[in-house]
């Protein structure tokens, strides 16, 4: 019975910490309290995405993948180096076989076949035999080009090779994103521009890389930014009590389970799409001899296959953040207040939500809003006693006129169950379906390195109860 306390308070202690790591991480992200976001400027500018998507606050270890980035491009750029400064030589070498070897044939087949013809007529017909020989030197010289054969191409025509064929997969799936959550609106991407002026070989996949992961981040601060705003509207005794509190909890914990588990998804499409960097000079070497490019055709066909999934995967991912959003928003709106009319007090307007056809008691509610962030933001940053002392002064004024408008703000229990409703259905219907669309799409996935990487923070973080378990077990045997 002991050993089972033990481990039941160790296990509590554990994830207690890994919560509040996640909560700390959150809230830190968010410039000053988090109270409301009536725009959507003011909103990427506390998390620091005002200019660019890319340079969001709150980005999950972004600077330590930014450094492993620069890691695997130089190890890449020196594999490459190794590589291709030899493989054209091999190609010259094994043309040169090819060459003589399929002269010799040519010749001897064409001896046998004059044989019996006249001293007069015969002769070998070279046609065919230059026909098959200047398409394989043809071959050779494109593909040696590349590879930096007579000082042509090298690891600067990889490079722009694998910009024209890998940047536009991450830029576009960012776009889209972008677009979809409507952070397009109030910031964008810099990815090409940072592309263009960098000669980093895993520079095409990094910058579009953090814009997804920007604008993902994004969204999922914005739905925390919801929870933490009910919390402090409790906390500060705004409004609600103990139930909008703990509704404001869940919101958050909600957003940060799912953000973190939608980031280690795209790390997985970003692994791929370095794998096809990296080994990017041989396939292009594969190229270069027609036997070995058919023997090759099915690893090239996989390559292929990866890039597109990873198409496929960072759009669906984003589709996965934006119903999420969308179906939190709308919940929020619902009660926040009601009836549904764009504006739901504290989420920030995301998907290019707008105020639609307000009555005169809503327009109070927004204006007294809208008027106490702007009152209460310096520098980007809510001063949260500046924001209750502006809303305590206008909710009394708007209150003599409309004595229930502000009501909807102590309907925590509804609201806390509707958001487990949306969670359960996101969590068990949504999710599952967009990851069975997915899987249909691009095949199952033979090696999920965002999922691996996930499982091994799990079991470093889980060695604490792993070591409890030992001593316990071995206490109760003793």
């Amino acid at each position: 019975m002991k050993a089972k306390i033990i481990m039941i308070i160790v296990r509590f202690l554990v994830g207690a910490v890994a919560l509040g790591l996640g909560i700390w991480y959150l809230s830190s992200s968010i410039g000053g309290g988090s109270l409301t976001y009536t725009s959507m400027d003011n909103f990427l500018t506390a998390i620091g995405a005002g200019d660019d998507i890319a340079n969001a606050n709150g980005c999950f270890l972004c600077g330590y993948i930014t450094d492993l980035f620069g890691v695997l491009g130089r190890a890449t750029e020196l594999f490459w180096d190794a590589i291709v400064n030899y493989l054209w030589l091999i190609m010259a070498i094994g043309f040169g076989v090819f060459l003589f070897v399929y002269t010799g044939r040519y010749i001897y087949d064409a001896a046998k076949k004059t044989a019996k013809l006249d001293t007069s007529e015969k002769k070998i017909d070279f046609k065919a035999w230059f026909d098959k020989v200047w398409r394989q030197g043809a071959r050779i010289l494109v593909a040696g080009a590349f590879l930096g054969a007579f000082s042509m191409g090298g690891t600067t025509a990889l490079k722009y090779v694998s910009r024209i064929t890998i940047t536009p997969v991450m830029f576009v799936g960012a776009e889209l994103g972008m677009v979809a959550s409507g952070v397009s609106d109030a910031s964008h991407c810099g990815a090409m521009d940072t592309v263009e002026k960098s000669d980093d070989i895993l520079n095409p996949v990094l910058q579009p890389f953090m814009c997804s992961i920007g604008n993902l981040n994004a969204v999922t601060l914005a739905g925390a930014a919801g929870g933490f705003s009910l919390m402090n509207y409790a906390w500060l005794g705004m409004g609600g009590g103990a139930i909008t509190w703990v509704a404001g909890f869940a919101l958050v914990i909600m957003f940060l389970l799912i953000g973190f588990n939608l980031f280690f998804q795209v790390l997985s499409v970003v692994f791929k799409l370095i794998f096809l960097i990296i080994f990017m000079p041989l396939f292009i070497a594969a190229y270069a001899f027609e036997p070995v490019w058919k023997t090759a055709s099915g690893l090239v066909t996989r390559a292929i296959e990866m890039l597109v999934s990873s198409a496929v995967k960072i759009v669906a991912i984003s589709l996965k953040i934006v119903i999420l959003y969308a179906t939190v928003s709308y919940a929020a709106d619902a009660f926040f207040p009601a009836p549904v009319d764009g504006f739901s007090t504290i989420l920030p307007p995301l998907m290019n939500q707008s105020v639609q056809n307000p009555d005169a008691k809503t327009l109070s509610v927004i204006n007294t809003f809208a008027e106490c962030e702007r009152v209460a933001l310096a520098d980007g940053e809510l001063d949260k006693d500046v924001f209750k002392n502006c809303f305590t002064a206008h909710r009394a004024t708007v209150e003599r006129k409309y004595p229930d408008a502000f009501d909807f703000m102590a309907d925590g229990w509804g609201f806390m169950m509707m958001m487990i409703g949306l969670f359960a259905l996101y969590y068990w219907v949504i999710s599952p379906k967009i990851d069975a669309i997915l899987a249909s799409t691009t095949g199952a996935e033979s090696f999920d390195f965002g999922a691996n990487i996930k499982q091994l923070g799990k079991n470093i973080w889980n060695i604490p109860i792993q070591i409890t378990e030992k001593i316990t077990s071995a206490l109760g045997k003793k």
